[in-house]
């Protein structure tokens, strides 16, 4: 069998919009799961709404995601020339025509039809018209539809969809300016890039019969089709900016890892088996078009941030790192410096665990990138009174010798609380305050390990200094 290739090809009209990007990913996994290309076209034929902007938009989208492509991108209107003249070899090898018909005729003729009863379906006289006959005035090239019989477009996730070729219309290739039209130029694009399997939305599956009339004219190898459902948000509407975010950059800025991202996509509207979680090799070795369903997938934040959890927590932590400061960026914020970063790394053992997003991570980390004297919020200060301060007294000078672990910390903050007659709860909010600020941390040990002795002493001094006040 030929390599596979495989392609997306948006239009640059605005952002990234994450249906797009499930599209790009099953392209993604299909190709590089069978060691084929996977190549990027964008489809920027309409000059008034494609921006340089919604391009990069794209390409940042496509990069965030880690979803890389080979080559380089091809813009369809630079290959507007290519088009056309694909049109004009149509019309040399009598499958395709000029038609002389003005806007003002095919209205006319259409609202007969109607009046009758009849297809509305344009019927051009200069279909099979003597070339000697063509007067000397504008005109569109249109192909030659078939006439009778079916039009079968076997696709992989739909099943055979049939299509009565009588319902299909010579279809316009060239405008009377000459240029080509966007059906023409998909089909011109995939077939010149290579493309063996044409993965998109099913709302392009009426034009995949459209378009099949010029790979069989021009005597060319039809590509695999496997036309995926759309993506509705969770009251089964088509999602949209009323659902949250449809943006993929947006999810990045909400603080998403990018694998989360691609594990939740890859399983909207895929499966294998039970499977939820998994890693990008795994999902490129189990992806195929056999496991899309036919219905549309619903879009459940809650889902997503599960998955998210779990994969923060399994991430390497200087891959964390990396993926926080650019979350940092996106929100125009200032990265971590050496400092706060390597507090990040001691501390992302006591972090990762139950964050489903970086602003969850970083909240629970606050206690280790900020610096004294700390900014104690409402609810923690409420923790510092005159019982925090016979508490902070007792436990910090027995701080400067014990072993700095885990279980003799622990086992000193049990003595202490015994010696006060409480249970241990009642060190922990002054313990909170005292070392992070706030009233929800880590634990108070994982906080004593990660600051160590000398800060953590420091941090207990000024907050008993604090309740004295």
């Amino acid at each position: 069998m030929s390599q596979v290739v495989t392609r997306i090809a948006p239009s640059p009209t605005g952002y990234m919009h994450i249906g797009t990007a499930r599209t790009a990913l099953f392209n993604w996994l299909y190709a590089r799961g069978r060691g084929g290309k996977f190549l990027m076209r964008i489809e920027d034929t309409d000059r008034e709404r494609s921006t340089p902007e919604a391009t990069d938009a794209i390409l940042r989208g496509m990069q965030w995601l880690g979803l890389d492509f080979d080559g380089d991108p091809v813009s369809q209107f630079e290959n507007a020339d290519r088009h056309a003249e694909v049109a004009h070899q149509l019309l040399a090898s009598g499958k395709a025509y000029k038609c002389f018909s003005t806007q003002d005729e095919i209205q006319a003729f259409r609202d007969a039809a109607r009046a009758e009863g009849k297809s509305t379906l344009f019927q051009s006289p200069w279909r099979d018209a003597d070339p000697a006959s063509h007067p000397d005035a504008p005109f569109v090239v249109r192909i030659k539809s078939p006439i009778d019989g079916v039009t079968v477009i076997k696709d992989q996730v739909q099943g055979d969809v049939t299509i009565r070729n009588d319902q299909l219309d010579d279809m316009v290739l060239l405008r009377s300016d000459g240029t080509p039209v966007y059906m023409l130029a998909v089909v011109v694009d995939d077939h010149d890039m290579g493309v063996t399997h044409v993965i998109r939305g099913d709302d392009h599956l009426n034009n995949a019969a459209r378009q099949m009339m010029i790979y069989t004219a021009m005597g060319w190898p039809l590509p695999v089709y496997a036309h995926i459902p759309l993506i509705h948000g969770e009251d089964g509407k088509k999602l949209s900016k009323r659902h949250g975010a449809t943006s993929v950059e947006d999810y990045q800025a909400m603080g998403y890892p990018a694998a989360a991202m691609r594990n939740y996509l890859a399983r909207l509207g895929w499966s294998h088996g039970d499977d939820e979680f998994f890693t990008d090799d795994q999902a490129k070795e189990w992806f195929d078009l056999g496991g899309i369903g036919k219905s549309a997938a619903r879009f459940d934040f809650k889902k997503l941030q599960n998955l998210s959890g779990q994969h923060i927590a399994v991430a390497q932590d200087a891959a964390l790192l990396r993926e926080i400061n650019e979350f940092l960026l996106k929100n125009n914020q200032p990265t971590y410096d050496g400092v706060q970063s390597d507090g990040l790394l001691r501390a992302m053992y006591c972090l990762k665990d139950r964050a489903k997003t970086f602003g969850e991570l970083l909240e629970k980390g606050h206690f280790i990138l900020t610096s004294r004297p700390l900014d104690i919020d409402e609810k923690a200060a409420e923790n510092l009174n005159s019982v925090s301060h016979g508490i902070l007294e007792t436990l910090t000078p027995q701080l400067q010798n014990v072993t700095w672990s885990r279980d003799e910390l622990e086992a000193l903050g049990n003595r202490v609380a015994e010696s006060l007659g409480v249970n241990f709860g009642k060190l922990a909010g002054p313990l909170r305050a005292a070392l992070a600020g706030r009233a929800v941390t880590p634990s108070v040990f994982d906080m004593m390990l990660v600051l160590g002795r000398e800060e953590t002493i420091a941090r207990l001094t000024d907050a008993a200094e604090k309740c004295k006040d």
